[in-house]
């Protein structure tokens, strides 16, 4: 194509003014960009740097077609780069990225412009390689937006700092972290930030500039956002060596917020909030430092409550927690600023509290504060619609003390709580506290080996018989004789058992070792006498606990009647039904049943009718001192008078004095068991006391009314009146007691059994009327009389109405007047004890006419029932017989048929025909008598309605057999036929056997 040819658009408009290009061609040659020249569409210059770039020689591009010439993706770039000179336009340079003729990508800028060459308008295109500018944009760029993302995926933004001006620019990711917009963002000096807090500023800037070239530095402070909000931020900053600075700020509110959060959680309980025991060891760490520099005194309180736990166990946590809050709410308004308040665990809070150091009343002063807050939460918590009474118990440890720790503290205030009595209660600490823990736990560690070694022994404590005054049982105790600790008390080791659930095993380990005792006496010939063993409440958890009972018993050779077992009330009381029937099986197998200690528990009168106790035993708090209190006295006599009524013994136990003894003799008591008569013994010495037959003083052997001599008690301070009456009444044939006061009197009334009482009335330290009071409440059964000259008439009638007083009597006497009034009263006496003992026969028979009938109901309910199941089973006896297979026939005793089946009624119907007769003349006689024990078990009979092959059962009965049973069954027919023979010798003889047989 010729210029000529080429559109004016595309020619300079002045080519006057185009520059000539071929004077330059050797500096263009030279040039390090790519040049080359495009005239009508042909290349008619490239230089090296072009040709390069183009992936050609320059000599072989000169005269191409310069689109045959470019990559496909600089063809439409360079192509308009040319156009717009060729139109007059002037050339703006584009981009573009190619690759090389070896496949490496590269970027080019291109550039077009219009000169003249050779005289002719033409078009040189420049290319520039900008490889490396657009790798350095391009890695700028990603590093731009990897920074911008990674400041937005961390909450983070950073800033530079300019060294001369000291004025910060912000990125974009600070920015929005600020929640600034970037237009409108101010920039500041690092001293006035505009987004710190003004109380931070200075801190800020403080940082900064103290830090050191080079080195980074961070900390934290707060930034203020537009709206007012306050966040956290981590702040991280480093100066380069010519002191600019750039930081990186990160978002770490909820960082520090969660930190908080578990600070809080690490020192408060999360249920009241209160501080826990980290924070409290710490208070205490810091109370002590303190008070040993200003010689202060403090003083700690642990306070356990463990109803919020029982609560919990039965009704839920809510409701656990729900009271736990209530307390705590209590405890804290309770104190004041100066007094700490911990919550230790789910039960347990403390109080940390100064008191007056060497104050004598100092414990008084902290009793009374400790008794407050017990109760103040001891007071009912309103639960739903129940009010919950918390058990609060106190345990108070002070420093200076025994402890130089913040632990050791914390631990006295918690152990001095093992000191508190009756579940509730304030204790101080004593250094012998810590010591019986440690006991206990020595206790706990030789208990387990102990019955391996063999270091328990039983002991055998006595029971006496009151109406005969012999031994006629024993309690087996339980002693322990350890290798490691010697001597270790019941009281002791028994706690501890159960604790550690010992006791089961040791339990068993007693009752095994008592039956093989009595098996023993018994083959040594020794008195028989019952020995009790006491129980366990995990033993009576046993189902078969009776049964186990009697396999001991057989195994060690024992009797059940020389065995016996005692129980508490608060064993009976956890599940009545389930205890009554074991104890009942125990009975049934001849085991005694005794209730101890009882009085001290919760069991109704109902439950104690229905279990089946034998003995009552009154516990020792209600025979101790009994003599001293009329009050014990009525409580001790009543107990007994219930267990005679229910139809049970009653024994004392404890018995120590011979007052003690007398006044239960009075009282009715049957047994009584004490170091009165023995202490507990080891076997052979109890063996020995049998074999001696050591018995209670006769005066003490309480004997039935017309065995016992009349006696008569005379109190006067007047000698010469106790000789006159002596005198005058030894003719009567009483037993005359004499006592020259009236705390004589008492004393003799606890030693002797007094029938009737004659007392002065006017006596030093007591009055007659007194003593006889006195001697009313404790000695009911006695009559009571005055014989005096003092005549105070109101306090005379006030005893005899009251009952105090049966007669009063006037000095100087009638010697047959007196004589007389004294015979009257022992009359009296006589009769009114002739009346109990009928009340307590009717009372006997009545109690024991219930106990038959109810023997007889429960006997005609079983055979009733028996009945009921014989009928039933004779029903379905008859539907099992009727549908066999087998034709049955039953007959009597006379030979009757009663019993034929629907079989039977199908293969013998002359037979069956017969039922309610004999069947004599239908069956051979043999059949229908006694049956031999050598006669064939089945034979074979030839009746009318065919072959039979039958088998006889005899039915059982008591004396004889109540009739037979026949079972006939059909056999084939012979394939011969007999010879025939007479009905009459067929039912007299068999069929004679063929010869050569």
């Amino acid at each position: 194509m010729k210029p000529q040819d080429l559109p004016t658009t595309l020619l300079p408009a002045e080519p006057e003014d185009v520059p000539e290009v071929a004077p330059a061609r050797p500096m263009l040659d030279t040039a390090h960009t790519g040049l080359y020249v495009v005239r009508d569409g042909i290349v008619v210059y490239a230089n090296p740097v072009a040709a390069a770039m183009l992936g050609w020689e320059a000599r072989s591009l000169i005269g191409r077609l310069h689109a045959a010439t470019l990559a496909p993706e600089l063809q439409a770039v360079v192509e308009a780069a040319i156009a717009r000179p060729l139109r007059g336009n002037a050339g703006r340079p584009v981009e573009v990225r190619c690759q090389r003729s070896d496949g490496s990508p590269h970027d080019v800028r291109a550039s077009a412009r219009g000169i003249a060459f050779e005289g002719q308008a033409a078009v040189m295109v420049s290319l520039h390689d900008i490889t490396e500018l657009k790798s350095a944009l391009r890695a700028a760029e990603w590093n731009a937006s990897m920074l911008a993302r990674t400041e937005a995926l961390c909450r983070a933004g950073s800033f530079e700092v300019e060294p001369a001006s000291g004025r910060v620019r912000m990125s974009a990711g600070l920015l929005a972290l600020l929640l600034q917009d970037a237009a409108g963002a101010n920039e500041a000096r690092l001293e006035a930030l505009d987004w710190v807090p003004a109380d931070e500023q200075s801190y800020v800037a403080g940082i900064w500039r103290a830090a050191s070239p080079g080195e980074v530095f961070e900390f934290q402070h707060r930034v203020l956002l537009p709206g007012g909000e306050r966040r956290v931020v981590l702040h991280r900053g480093q100066l380069d060596a010519d002191g600019r600075g750039v930081a990186l700020l990160q978002d770490v509110t909820s960082q520090v917020e969660a930190e908080q959060r578990i600070q809080d959680l690490a020192n408060h309980h999360e249920v009241t909030g209160l501080p826990n025991r980290a924070w409290l060891l710490d208070q205490i760490d810091a109370a002590m430092h303190i008070a040993r520099w200003d010689a202060r005194c403090f003083a700690l309180l642990t306070i356990d409550l463990p109803r919020i736990a029982e609560i919990k166990a039965s009704m839920g946590f809510g409701a656990g927690d729900t009271m736990c809050m209530a307390l705590a709410a209590r405890l804290r308004q309770a104190c004041d600023a100066s007094e700490r308040v911990a919550h230790l665990g789910d039960t347990e809070f403390a109080v940390l509290l100064e008191c007056a150091p060497g104050d004598a009343s100092e414990q008084t002063t902290l009793q009374a504060r400790a008794t407050a807050l017990l109760q103040l939460l001891e007071a009912p918590v309103r639960l739903g619609v129940t009010d919950i009474h918390a058990r609060c118990l106190i345990g108070i440890a002070r420093f200076p003390g025994p402890a130089s720790t913040a632990e050791r503290l914390l631990e006295c205030a918690q152990t001095a709580r093992l000191d508190v009595v009756g579940g509730a209660g304030v204790a101080f600490f004593r250094a012998d506290t810590g010591a019986r823990e440690v006991r206990a736990m020595a206790i706990e560690s030789a208990l387990r080996r102990a019955l391996e070694q063999q270091e328990f022994e039983l002991h055998y404590q006595p029971k006496v018989d009151v109406h005969s005054g012999a031994i006629c049982g024993a309690e087996a105790l339980l002693r322990w004789q350890s290798a490691q600790l010697g001597s270790v008390s019941p009281a002791e080791f028994i706690p501890v058992a159960e604790q550690s659930g010992l006791i089961g095993a040791i339990s068993d380990w007693v009752l095994q070792q008592a039956c093989v005792q009595l098996a023993t006496w018994r083959r040594a010939g020794l008195p028989a006498v019952r020995v009790s063993v006491n129980l366990t409440a995990a033993q009576l958890q046993i189902p078969d606990f009776a049964n186990h009972v009697q396999a001991v018993l057989q195994r060690t050779g024992a009797s059940a009647d020389c065995l016996g077992v005692e129980l508490t009330e608060s064993m009976v009381m956890t599940d009545v039904e389930a205890i009554s029937h074991t104890l009942r099986a125990l009975k049934m197998a001849g085991v005694q049943v005794s209730l101890d200690d009882f009085g001290t528990g919760f069991s109704s009168l109902s439950c104690l009718s229905r279990l089946p106790i034998d003995v009552v035993k009154v516990d020792r708090s209600f025979v101790r001192e009994v003599t001293a209190d009329a009050q014990d006295v009525s409580i001790t006599r009543t107990i007994i008078q219930m267990t005679h009524s229910l139809q049970m013994r009653a024994l004392a136990e404890g018995v120590e004095t011979e007052g003690e003894l007398s006044l239960l003799v009075a009282a009715g008591c049957d047994e009584i068991q004490g170091w009165w008569f023995s202490k507990a013994l080891p076997a052979d010495e109890f063996a020995a006391l049998l074999q001696a037959n050591k018995r209670l003083p006769e005066r003490y052997v309480r004997r039935p009314q017309g065995q016992r001599q009349r006696t008569l008690l005379l109190v006067d301070d007047e000698e010469n009146i106790l000789a006159a009456l002596r005198r005058l009444l030894r003719r009567d044939g009483y037993r005359i007691l004499t006592a020259a006061s009236a705390a004589d009197g008492l004393q003799c009334l606890a030693c002797e059994e007094v029938d009737v009482i004659v007392s002065d009335q006017r006596m030093p330290g007591m009055t007659g009327v007194e003593f006889l009071h006195r001697a009313k409440d404790l000695y009911p059964n006695t009559l009571r009389m005055v014989l005096s000259g003092y005549t105070e008439l109101q306090s005379i009638i006030d005893a005899v109405n009251e009952g105090a007083i049966y007669k009063f009597l006037t000095k100087p006497w009638d010697d047959e007047r007196l004589r007389g009034h004294i015979a009257e009263a022992f009359q009296q006496k006589e009769l009114a004890d002739e009346n109990r003992r009928l009340v307590r026969q009717v009372d006997r028979a009545n109690v024991d006419l219930a106990a038959v009938n109810e023997k007889l109901a429960r006997t005609l309910s079983q055979q009733r029932e028996q009945a009921d199941l014989l009928a039933t089973s004779r029903g379905n006896l008859r539907e099992v017989c009727e549908e066999l297979p087998l034709a049955l026939l039953g007959v009597d005793d006379q030979g009757v048929l009663v019993l034929a089946n629907r079989e039977a009624e199908r293969l013998l119907p002359r037979l069956c025909a017969r039922f309610g007769d004999g069947l004599a003349g239908l069956l051979p006689a043999r059949l229908l008598s006694a049956r031999d024990a050598a006669a064939a078990d089945a034979e074979v009979l030839e009746l009318d309605e065919g072959r039979f092959q039958v088998r006889v059962r005899d039915l059982p009965g008591r004396a004889a057999p109540r009739g037979r049973m026949f079972v006939f069954t059909p056999l084939p027919a012979p394939l011969l036929a007999p010879l025939p023979v007479p009905l009459s010798d067929s039912l007299s003889t068999p069929p004679p056997a063929p010869e050569g047989h």
